[in-house]
C-alpha cells in the first residue's frame, strides 16, 4: 500500500503542542528543535520564525525548524538553529526529509537569501559545501554520581578533587543565580574578544523553557568563581553557556571542579547523557573537554549558497578578527556589556 503523499507547510504558533511532542518522540531531537528556543529567539533578537512542518494525511511526520536573521552585512540567512549548535531536519523516514529540504531551499532561492544553513549533528548527506570548524563532546553519564570522579583521567580527577578538598568549592543550583551566572559569561566573553548575550536573552529563555534549563554555580568562600547554564532535553543534560572570574580556573581549578559536580548532579538527577556542547577544533575549549575525558564528535553544518558566494568566515578561527578582538578586550566591560546586546542580533 502506498503511504500518503507528504505535505510541507509552514508552521504556525498553533503547531508548538504537536510539533514539540513530535520533537520529544524523534531520536535526534534536541532542545533546539523545540518551539520554545524558537519563541526566546523571536523575542530577544527580533530574528523571523519560517519553520517548515512536513504532513502526511493529518499525522506530522517531519520539522525542520528555521529562522530569518539579519548579519552585521545586511544580507539575510536562512539557519537552523539561530544561538544553537544543533538543527537540521527531523523526520519519520529519508523522503521526509528530502522534502523539508528540498522546501527550505526553494524558499532560500525565492527570498534571495545570501545562504542556507542547516546545523546539524549527523551528516544529512546533501552533498552541499560543510564546515569542519566545529566539534561536540557527549558521553554517557554513569547511573551512580559516586562513579564520576573515578571514571575522569587522571589529571583531571586529581585537579577537581584539590578543588574540594583544599580550596572548599562548592557547587549551587537554582534559577535565583541567573544574574551572578550571567555576570560571569559576560566575563568571559570579554576576556576572548566577544560580544556576549544580553541579561534579556537569558531570562526570556527562562520564562520559556523554566522546566527544562537550569542555572549553576561554583562557590568560593560565598562568592560565585564558576557558572553554567545548562539545558534538559529527553534524558540529555547539555552544559551550554558557562564563564568563570579571571584567575579561578589557575588557582582554585574552578573549571574541572565545575564539570566534575554538573556530571554528578546531572547522574543524582536520572540524566543519561552529558553533553559538553560544541567547540572549535582550534580552541582551548577544545582540548579542555578532551583533558576531562569527553572524545570529540565532527559536527556536520551544511550551507545551501544563494548570494553568498563562500562560507561564512566572521568566527574567532579568523585572523582577520584579531585586532577586533583585541580592540573588544580593551574596552570597559561596562560599555561592551550594553554594546551586546544589539551586537548579538547581528551574531547568529
Amino acid at each position: 500500500m502506498n503511504a500518503a503523499p507528504i505535505r510541507v507547510r509552514a508552521g504556525t504558533a498553533a503547531d508548538d503542542g504537536v510539533r514539540d511532542a513530535f520533537v520529544r518522540g524523534h531520536h535526534s531531537g534536541t532542545f533546539f528543535h523545540l518551539s520554545g528556543w524558537r519563541r526566546t529567539v523571536e523575542q530577544s533578537m527580533g530574528h523571523r520564525a519560517c519553520e517548515l512542518l512536513a504532513w502526511r494525511d493529518e499525522q506530522l511526520v517531519g520539522l525542520l525548524p528555521l529562522m530569518a536573521c539579519r548579519g552585521l552585512k545586511g544580507r539575510v540567512r536562512l539557519i537552523s538553529m539561530p544561538y544553537a549548535v544543533y538543527g537540521g531536519p527531523l523526520g519519520d523516514d529519508a523522503q521526509v526529509v528530502a522534502a523539508l529540504v528540498a522546501a527550505a531551499r526553494d524558499q532560500a532561492q525565492e527570498q534571495r537569501v545570501g545562504q542556507l544553513e542547516l546545523r546539524c549533528l549527523n551528516d544529512p548527506g546533501l552533498g552541499w559545501p560543510m564546515s569542519a570548524l566545529h566539534a561536540t563532546f557527549i558521553k554517557d553519564l554513569p547511573s551512580d554520581p559516586e562513579l564520576v570522579l573515578p571514571g575522569m583521567p587522571k589529571k583531571a580527577r586529581a585537579e577537581a578533587r584539590k578543588a574540594r578538598k583544599q580550596h572548599g568549592l562548592v557547587h549551587r543550583e537554582g534559577q535565583q543565580y541567573l544574574e551572578s551566572f550571567a555576570q560571569l559569561f559576560h566575563l568571559n566573553k570579554h576576556s576572548l574578544g566577544s560580544p556576549s548575550l544580553p541579561l534579556s536573552f537569558f531570562r526570556t529563555l527562562l520564562q520559556e523553557c523554566a522546566e527544562q534549563v537550569s542555572v549553576h554555580v561554583i562557590e568560593h568562600e560565598n562568592l560565585p568563581v564558576a557558572a553554567v547554564m545548562a539545558f534538559h532535553h529527553e534524558g540529555d543534560f547539555l552544559a551550554y553557556y558557562s564563564g568563570s572570574a579571571r584567575g579561578a580556573d589557575r588557582a582554585l581549578s574552578a573549571s574541572n571542579f565545575l564539570y566534575l559536580a554538573l556530571q554528578e548532579w546531572a547522574a543524582e538527577q536520572g540524566f543519561k547523557r552529558f553533553d559538553f556542547g560544541r567547540s572549535r577544533k582550534d580552541s582551548g575549549a577544545y582540548r579542555f573537554k578532551v583533558h576531562q575525558g569527553f572524545e570529540p564528535l565532527d559536527l556536520h553544518y551544511s550551507f545551501h549558497l544563494v548570494r553568498d558566494r563562500n562560507l561564512p568566515s566572521f568566527n574567532p578561527s579568523n585572523p582577520k578578527l584579531r585586532t577586533l578582538q583585541a580592540t573588544w578586550r580593551h574596552l570597559p566591560r561596562g560599555l561592551t556589556r550594553v554594546l551586546s546586546g544589539p551586537l548579538a542580533r547581528f551574531l547568529p
